[in-house]
């Protein structure tokens, strides 16, 4: 029979090695998003030290799948039949692994702690990896599919981060439901302008039209000046809700809105047939511009 002290170094050492596991699924995920994401790695750097390691699970989580359906496991030779079977298995990994609080997908292990802190629970995991699968399915979009795919692959993930957010920083019911429908914009206005700028990614690697009606090889100015009305938008209805965020959020938000409107500036000013030959992108020198100012000061970019 084992003496109390015994179990209490078991425990002890328990505690130190989940710990140590939970410090390197975390590193796993920062070197996710060094790896894939220059805009929003420079943005979550100013968040709140409590909110920028939870919001970089997201994305690593998010981006694991991404890459599931968009490309990466195409040119491993994996079947598109073999990617839906491996979301499904990452889905169900995710879900569990927030139930038991492990997983031996670090990745995985460390959303899964995220999502047990902040209260992020299936009614945003489920869109998210429908919209994932949506990528696997060759039927053309509807402007109903889109909508619905924009909120699994986006907007949910705006939700995910707004759940970070407020976990130290509670908000009333109707400060709540305001930021809940910025967040929600913000994911559809990104999304839309990744749409614009990987128009010939999308139609020429992919074989996908997220514009229903609109024909890629044939996309004329006007059209694009609509879809850029539609994002700018999103995003006045976004920015209206940034003064509800604490400053230590407010500044990173503030950052990503401004980096992507600059992206916006750009792709207005570049015409519609030179978007199926080039990747529109902000220089690396004005992205930093952007965020130290947005350090500095925690305003809304304004266009």
């Amino acid at each position: 029979m084992s003496s109390p002290r015994s179990v209490s170094a078991r425990t002890s050492a328990a505690g130190t090695n989940l710990h140590k596991y939970a410090e390197t699924a975390l590193a796993s995920s920062t070197t996710v998003i060094g790896h894939y994401s220059t805009s929003f790695g420079l943005a979550a750097r100013l968040l709140d030290t409590r909110v920028r390691t939870p919001v970089r699970t997201i994305y690593a989580l998010v981006r694991i799948a991404d890459e599931i359906v968009d490309g990466a496991a195409a040119e491993a030779g994996v079947s598109a039949e073999e990617q839906r079977r491996l979301l499904d298995e990452l889905e169900l990994e995710t879900e569990r692994a927030i139930v038991r609080g492990y997983s031996t997908n670090l990745v995985v292990h460390a959303f899964a702690a995220t999502a047990r802190q902040c209260g992020i629970d299936s009614n945003l995991i489920a869109p998210f990896f429908a919209s994932m699968r949506r990528d696997l399915d060759p039927t053309p979009f509807t402007a109903l599919g889109v909508a619905e795919y924009i909120y699994g692959s986006a907007e949910v993930i705006g939700l995910m981060c707004l759940r970070c957010f407020v976990r130290w920083s509670p908000r009333n019911t109707t400060e709540l439901s305001q930021l809940e429908d910025g967040a929600r914009h913000l994911g559809a206005a990104f999304q839309k302008i990744n749409f614009l700028r990987d128009l010939s990614c999308d139609r020429e690697i992919l074989g996908r039209n997220y514009f229903p009606g609109i024909d890629p090889l044939h996309l004329t100015d006007e059209q694009k000046d609509a879809i850029l009305d539609d994002i700018d938008t999103d995003l006045v209805i976004a920015n209206a809700a940034l003064p509800l965020l604490a400053p230590g959020c407010r500044r990173a938000v503030a950052a990503a809105q401004g980096l992507f409107t600059r992206l916006c500036r750009r792709l207005r000013a570049t015409p519609a047939d030179r978007l199926l030959r080039t990747r529109i992108r902000v220089p690396d020198g004005e992205k930093l511009l952007v965020v130290l100012v947005s350090a500095l000061g925690p305003g809304a970019w304004k266009r």
